[in-house]
């Protein structure tokens, strides 16, 4: 296992390397009015292999500066690298200013999980639909505002159903009174509904604030479903409840300070996620906060560390508040105007009632114009309370005082089989092996195994080209 972690983390860490000698400053577009024909068409490809659109271009911008690129949007208030590609459809601005976009992803497939141990733990299958739809609408203020609203919904209780998708040893959140266990719950109909504003005091400063309702706060990478590198993954990190899981909360507020290529930034919100009704809105507290420092050293890397106190974020352990710690480094490098490779690590952990669990991820994507080949390793520890082992063949003294170390590694690659009025219909395949504690293989068996076969429709890759048109 650790000759294959260091084998990802070398590919990744090669493809860094090779961003790491591109400017950090974008392409300001108003500066090339005089040059030639061929000058500035040779410039537009270098554009398109970058990946990046400049803010001085007319239309969007970043969500909350007027100075930074939209490609450095994640969700909430996160950062992406500027190098990011974006799968989206977005609009010339409207005579009063407003621009729009809109993002989504639906995953019509079939999984197996544990398919070579049909009698233990875990074991299932689902033909089923993971799917989110974001849009946005932006405009610009005076010389200096930004104002901007956001709405992100999903269909999963529809489409997955209440009870989520099979997925071995994932937990967190409950159906019908009780932990899902090698389950991943579905998320809510209404995702987020936020809105945000920005005022640039100059070209390298910005204050900004965001209020969700649902919304997400300054607390850990962007939501795994808007990473690149998991785009191509139907399924969420085993480590989700310990990285990510706080992009769904009914109550958010924050407030942030970019300086050049750094932002601090402070929410208060609710730490409880949503309950079981997945088509309601929850009543809105603010008894948890969290801070986030956001660095991007260069239009290839995207860096932060955030630290929240989250107030009983579990259903199913109400009297526990948790502090959860996390850190993780993004990279996204174009190789051409439809080719890229982009990865991330990223460390979360959990801590209460003096003791806590790690959780470590590796993944990253490689896309080569119709084909793409991806993978993700995790390492994460659960306790036995966390996995539900209570009544299992372990004795019920251990379950109760040790954590449980999973490894589980999934390669998988698709390829472009349609593209229509700029949306991409993929086919694509993965297989999971899952590589648990010792203790565990009496509960799950030996070297579980999972696949799936999926195909995606998505907007397609966004150029200069498409945005001119």
């Amino acid at each position: 296992m650790n000759r294959i972690l260091f084998s990802l983390s070398l590919s990744m860490l090669a493809g860094m390397a090779y961003g790491q000698h591109q400017h950090h400053e974008g392409m300001d577009m108003s500066k090339h009015e005089g040059m030639s024909k061929d000058s500035a068409m040779g410039d537009m490809k270098m554009l398109n292999h970058g990946l990046t659109m400049d803010a001085s271009m007319p239309g969007m911008t970043h969500s909350l500066s007027r100075n930074l690129p939209m490609n450095r949007n994640g969700s909430g208030t996160s950062w992406h690298p500027d190098n990011t590609p974006m799968y989206a459809y977005m609009s010339q601005p409207t005579p009063k200013g407003w621009s729009y976009m809109l993002h989504y992803a639906i995953y019509l497939r079939y999984t197996g999980q544990n398919s070579n141990n049909a009698d233990r733990r875990g074991n299932g299958q689902q033909f089923g639909a993971p799917n989110w739809f974001m849009g946005m609408a932006q405009r610009k203020v005076g010389q200096r505002g930004l104002f901007q609203v956001r709405a992100m919904i999903s269909l999963d209780p529809l489409t997955v159903g209440n009870g989520g998708y099979p997925l071995l040893f994932q937990t967190g959140e409950t159906y019908k009174g009780q932990p899902l266990i090698d389950k991943q719950h579905p998320h809510d109909l209404i995702s987020e509904l936020s809105v945000s504003y920005s005022h640039a005091f100059s070209k390298d400063v910005d204050l900004f604030g965001y209020v969700g309702y649902p919304g997400e706060p300054a607390l850990g990478p962007p939501a795994f479903m808007h990473r690149i590198s998991s785009f191509n993954n139907p399924d969420a990190p085993l480590s989700h409840h310990w990285q990510d899981a706080t992009h769904i909360l009914f109550g958010v507020a924050t407030a942030g300070v970019r300086y050049k290529w750094a932002k601090l930034e402070a929410s208060t919100f609710k730490g409880r996620e949503p309950d079981e009704n997945r088509y309601n809105f929850d009543a809105p507290k603010f008894d948890s906060y969290s801070y986030r420092l956001s660095v991007n050293p260069s239009p290839s890397l995207a860096l932060q560390f955030s630290q929240g106190f989250l107030h009983s974020p579990e259903e199913a352990h109400p009297g526990e508040n948790t502090t959860r710690t996390t850190a993780s480094i993004l990279h996204s490098k174009g190789l051409g105007p439809a080719s890229y490779v982009t990865s991330a690590f990223v460390w979360g952990r959990n801590s209460h009632d003096g003791s806590g669990e790690n959780s470590y991820l590796a993944e990253s994507s490689l896309q080569m114009n119709k084909a793409a080949f991806y993978g993700r390793y995790e390492n994460v520890s659960k306790s036995g309370e966390e996995l539900n082992l209570f009544g299992t063949t372990l004795p019920a003294e251990v379950v109760a005082n040790r954590t449980y170390v999973i490894n589980n590694l999934t390669l998988g690659m698709n390829y472009r089989i349609a593209q229509q009025l700029r949306s991409d219909l993929v086919l694509g395949a993965q297989i999971t092996t899952s590589m648990p504690d010792k203790a565990l293989q009496s509960v799950y068996g030996k070297m579980p195994i999972s696949g799936q076969i999926y195909l995606r429709l998505s907007p397609s890759l966004m150029t200069i080209h498409s945005m001119h048109h």
